[in-house]
């Protein structure tokens, strides 16, 4: 069955399809950003959060049944969560659930990510799915999962992965699959030191993006068995891919942009560097990632915000931002922004500066500051006359400074108590 043109196929399969978004993770590579908050729950594109990105990218696809799995300090996803995607009718089945770690099954917290799929299998079955979706919550990018359940259905897979192309170096960092013509999944192998080729091109790899379509009773088939093998460490990647590749049908699912023929949008936030290089993406004339594109639109929880004003127009104090983004509820008084993403209620004043920077939400910036290749965290009231981004030994003394010379700045470095974010 050809589903490209079949929408009616496609939209059954999702429908009878449950998403389940793996949010309990800390993030820890992103340092003081997840202080306080999950990675999911870390603002990101000037009013989202990195969560929005996957539930986004199920509705946008047709799939209305959804739960999120939620452990390290979740009380801001939580909120949000509950604030901005409480839409969907359950009169209809549809639903967005938090399921946090609560020790339903076992005795412990999520020891894995296969561990906290498997203590909440009461829950997945009483929702009982055709098919089970399992997706990460800390990355960015739009997907149209429904063509990748349709692939599987069709390629009578028990499980597909969804899959980059990426270098050979990359792929260090990745789990990576050896396919053959059909992209059947002959070898995994977990963050590999030589990691095997794609075909056809030696010089790229198929990297997982952490995306997977079950069956559902071969996926509770799997978890179970898992849960009782001695040594596993109650992983997808590590435990579980390997243990079926050879006698079960996996499938890896490329995922590329097939209008342009080429590898499709997709970013790891997961270090300081990659964040604050992601955000300034977003700031050029035609960024790889199209937030104002209607026909694949992100959902999320924002305050109703009045618009971005700029004030004062002397020559010494003039108020202005070129090429940059700024969100609702900024003030930009007799300051210049320079190739910056302020996120919302963010208030720049006079006689500052600021380059190159990422700016997150709730933060005042005094006067006479000089701000470049920075990020300002949550809620920061940077002093005035205060200058970073200019002498890296200077700010490696109070700040974070990251390996591509990014300065990650958070209100605790500026001795102002943050007991969490927003």
């Amino acid at each position: 069955m050809n589903t490209e043109h079949n929408p009616r196929f496609v939209s059954r399969l999702t429908r009878n399809t449950l998403a389940l978004i793996l949010a309990g993770g800390r993030g820890s590579r992103l340092k003081h950003l997840t202080q306080w908050c999950a990675k999911p729950a870390v603002s990101f594109g000037g009013k989202f959060r990195i969560i929005d990105f996957p539930l986004s990218n199920c509705i946008n696809s047709g799939i209305r049944q959804i739960c999120v799995l939620t452990q390290y300090k979740a009380h801001s996803l939580i909120l949000h969560t509950q604030r901005g995607w409480g839409f969907l009718r359950g009169e209809f089945g549809e639903f967005v659930e938090l399921l946090p770690a609560q020790q339903r099954i076992e005795n412990s917290w999520y020891a894995g990510t296969a561990d906290a799929v498997y203590q909440n299998l009461d829950i997945l079955r009483m929702h009982d799915p055709d098919y089970v979706l399992l997706l990460a919550g800390d990355h960015v990018y739009k997907m149209d999962y429904g063509a990748m359940i349709a692939r599987h259905v069709e390629s009578g897979a028990d499980m597909t992965i969804g899959c980059l192309e990426v270098d050979l170096e990359t792929a260090k960092e990745f789990g990576v699959m050896a396919v053959d013509e059909e992209n059947r999944i002959h070898e995994f192998a977990e963050k590999p030191d030589q990691p095997k080729s794609t075909p056809g091109n030696e010089n790229l790899a198929l990297a997982s993006m952490g995306i997977y379509v079950f069956n559902r009773k071969f996926l509770f088939e799997q978890l179970i068995k898992d849960a009782d093998m001695p040594g596993s460490t109650h992983d997808f990647g590590h435990d579980i891919i390997p243990s079926v590749i050879e006698n079960y049908r996996v499938v890896a699912y490329p995922f590329r942009d097939e209008e342009n023929n080429r590898q499709a949008y997709w970013r790891d936030v997961g270090t300081v560097d990659a964040f604050w290089t992601a955000n300034q993406e977003l700031i050029g004339v035609t960024p790889p990632l199209n937030l104002y594109d209607k026909s694949w639109p992100i959902w999320t929880y924002q305050e109703q915000l009045p618009p971005a004003k700029f004030v004062f127009d002397d020559d010494e104090r003039r108020g202005m931002a070129v090429d940059s983004m700024v969100s609702g509820g900024c003030v930009v008084s007799g300051a210049v922004v320079r190739h910056t993403l302020l996120f919302s209620n963010v208030r720049v004043n006079s006689y500052t500066t600021v380059e190159d920077s990422v700016v997150l939400p709730n933060v005042t910036i005094g006067r006479n500051c000089r701000i470049k290749k920075a990020i300002i965290a949550d809620n920061c009231n940077v002093p005035e006359g205060t200058v970073i981004g200019e002498d890296a030994e200077v700010d490696a003394r109070r700040f974070h400074v990251s390996e591509g010379g990014v300065v990650l700045v958070t209100p605790e470095m500026l001795g102002q108590v943050q007991h969490y974010v927003r």
